[in-house]
């Protein structure tokens, strides 16, 4: 009898407890549906800004190029009568030349110097943390102030310095032919350039393995056969980013001959990206130059996919 009332009480307890909702899936918390309101409400800001002062210009630029719209005024569609001059422009053709020629030279150049520093100041050195700072400060530079320093220094210190040392080819600013002018050009490009890369391939340094590199240091391997066997192919990804940004920052050149040669002697030294803003806003051409605009960037997007696919390429194989 004791068994069955303990059983009929622990029988009546459960029924007069509450009952508990055991649902699998959790309550889903209040103003779920909001959320998407606040993400448009912080992208929306960001895409206007990009639309009203990248896309409308872009669009406008486009349109102006069949035009020949002087930069102010009236003006009238020519359709592709712009187009075809930019190929029988003798200016023209020596800026995409000269650009192509900056661009190739300076981008080789300075992959070489970055990732030579790179190299070192990755090594087991003093000051190393240091040192990085230093190397970087071109980068924060403005090109312009530094550029019209590396003009003093073309102009007066470096000839001064040549005549002391009795060698003609420095006796003479190297900004004053056409011949020169564009190693001044390159140096200071390579120089304010190099700061980024290194940062770059320094990141692309770090992530080799120590292991690795000591086990081939313990079965013979010299420092030369290591970088090039295992350091550059295991940083393959890196060179290409610096190789594919380096060529299409250098292609669009312009501060670092406005702050050296301004484009001479004459037009010997003018870059693509000078000219379009020489004629378009000084010269009168922003329809011809708008055109050119156009070109330019296709040219440079198609420089940029095919380097990329190229390198990328190579990383596969490698």
């Amino acid at each position: 009898m004791t068994t069955e009332k303990s059983a009929v009480r622990a029988t009546d307890t459960l029924r007069d407890e509450p009952r508990i909702d055991r649902r699998d899936d959790p309550p889903k918390p209040r103003g779920r549906k909001l959320f998407p309101v606040a993400y448009y409400v912080m992208v929306l800001p960001a895409f206007v800004l990009f639309f009203v002062f990248h896309t409308i210009p872009v669009i406008q630029g486009v349109y102006y190029s069949f035009t020949d719209s002087p930069g102010y005024g009236p003006s009238k569609l020519v359709g592709l009568r712009n187009y075809i001059a930019l190929f029988t422009d003798p200016r023209v053709l020596h800026a995409y030349w000269f650009t192509f020629l900056i661009a190739i030279v300076a981008t080789i150049a300075v992959n070489i110097v970055s990732l030579a520093v790179a190299v070192g100041l990755n090594g087991r050195i003093k000051f190393k943390t240091t040192l990085r700072g230093v190397y970087f400060i071109p980068n924060v530079l403005a090109i312009l102030v530094v550029g019209y320093i590396f003009n003093y220094l073309f102009s007066n210190s470096l000839p001064a310095l040549g005549e002391q040392l009795g060698i003609d080819a420095l006796s003479t600013s190297l900004l004053t032919k056409a011949s020169t002018a564009w190693i001044g050009i390159v140096i200071l490009a390579v120089w304010q350039a190099a700061a980024f890369n290194i940062i770059i391939y320094i990141a692309g340094l770090q992530t080799v393995p120590a292991e690795v590199l000591e086990a081939s240091r313990v079965d013979g391997a010299s420092a030369w056969r290591q970088f090039r066997s295992i350091t550059f192919p295991m940083i393959a990804g890196f060179f290409t980013i610096n190789m594919v940004l380096s060529l299409k920052g250098f292609l669009q050149i312009f501060d670092h001959i406005v702050a050296l040669t301004g484009g001479g002697p004459g037009t010997d030294t003018e870059s693509v990206a000078l000219l379009i803003y020489k004629g378009g806003f000084q010269g009168g051409e922003y329809g011809y130059q708008s055109a050119n605009s156009v070109v330019f960037f296709i040219v440079i997007v198609g420089f940029s996919i095919v380097q990329l696919n190229v390198l990328r390429r190579r990383e596969v194989t490698e």
